[in-house]
């Protein structure tokens, strides 16, 4: 039965792209991000997305057939999954962390809702969110250069300077595919070239961040400050990366600023305001959760219906 084609009423929207050739862009795109976390933190990195990507692949398949669904692992959506956890990750993780979090986001959030384009809320974001609940200590221990010692996020947190320079080119510490703004912008125009992803997600999402640091950040017009704030963590990888995907973001024009300022303003608050220096994770899967309600308000009424009767 899943095989019949579903018939509806029209229109009917043809496009070239497919869920595999969309998936394949974004692998890509974060290749620079993925290249660069390798170079940065060496071997330790290069395994820990290796065995990322391979469990999300084989959990998907072993899933798939155990329950006697349609094997999806070509369309390529769990090998993104997998390479967006690992590079949420700290290099120095043990080696069945990635294992654990690849189970958890293709298994519990992906697969148990239906598969992909059920899932309510980001897999790997929601993985990473699990993994940080259960093993602080492991997901927060940063290691680069051989020194252990905190992010430049954090440093900041704690009044102390750091230096922009670095942390936009990305040779600090944080986790594989964090640290470089210059990798991540570049993947970022190579999906927005593409039309992979919308500007007005990322756009809304740190313009309304940059305001709400401004006001509320201690600092003023600090630009400094504000360089930091948006080159440090997660911010621009989630931006780019996680916030457009297709699946737990607005479908509509408005709801994506909506979108997008709603997660400018919880990334705000966690950072400024919370115990941790960052905040990117839990403000994409609080979210996400809010997307139906952002599009039942935002969606445009259909032709010939909604207008005033006379």
């Amino acid at each position: 039965m899943s095989e019949l084609l579903h018939v509806s009423s029209n229109p009917h929207i043809r496009d070239r792209q497919t869920t595999r050739s969309i998936m394949v862009m974004v692998l890509l795109a974060l290749l620079p991000t993925t290249v660069f976390g390798v170079f940065n933190f060496g071997i330790p990195a290069l395994v820990t997305i290796v065995i990322s990507v391979v469990s999300s692949v084989l959990t998907e398949y072993c899933y798939e057939r155990l329950v006697h669904k349609k094997v999806t692992i070509s369309d390529c959506s769990a090998a993104v999954t997998g390479l967006l956890l690992a590079l949420n990750l700290p290099a120095s993780v043990p080696w069945w962390l990635p294992i654990l979090g690849s189970i958890f986001a293709i298994l519990i959030v992906k697969q148990l809702f239906g598969g992909l384009g059920q899932n309510f809320m980001n897999p790997a974001l929601a993985a990473r969110c699990f993994l940080l609940i259960y093993f602080t200590g492991r997901m927060t221990t940063f290691t680069y250069d051989g020194i252990t010692g905190a992010t430049p996020l954090a440093l900041l947190k704690q009044g102390e300077s750091v230096d922009i320079f670095s942390m936009f080119l990305g040779t600090t510490a944080g986790t594989i595919g964090e640290t470089s703004t210059l990798a991540i912008l570049i993947g970022a125009a190579f999906l927005l070239w593409n039309k992979i992803i919308d500007l007005r997600i990322p756009a809304a999402y740190l313009g309304s961040f940059a305001i709400f640091a401004v006001l509320f950040g201690g600092h003023g017009f600090d630009m400094s400050y504000l360089g930091a704030q948006l080159c440090g963590g997660g911010l621009m990888l989630g931006a780019f990366f996680m916030a457009t995907d297709y699946v737990t973001s607005p479908i509509t024009k408005k709801g994506r600023l909506i979108y997008g300022c709603i997660l400018g303003i919880l990334t705000g608050i966690f950072r400024i305001f919370g115990n941790s220096a960052e905040g990117v994770s839990y403000a994409i899967i609080f979210s996400n959760l809010l997307v139906p309600l952002i599009e039942r308000i935002t969606i445009p009424k259909a032709f010939g219906k909604g207008g005033e009767k006379s």
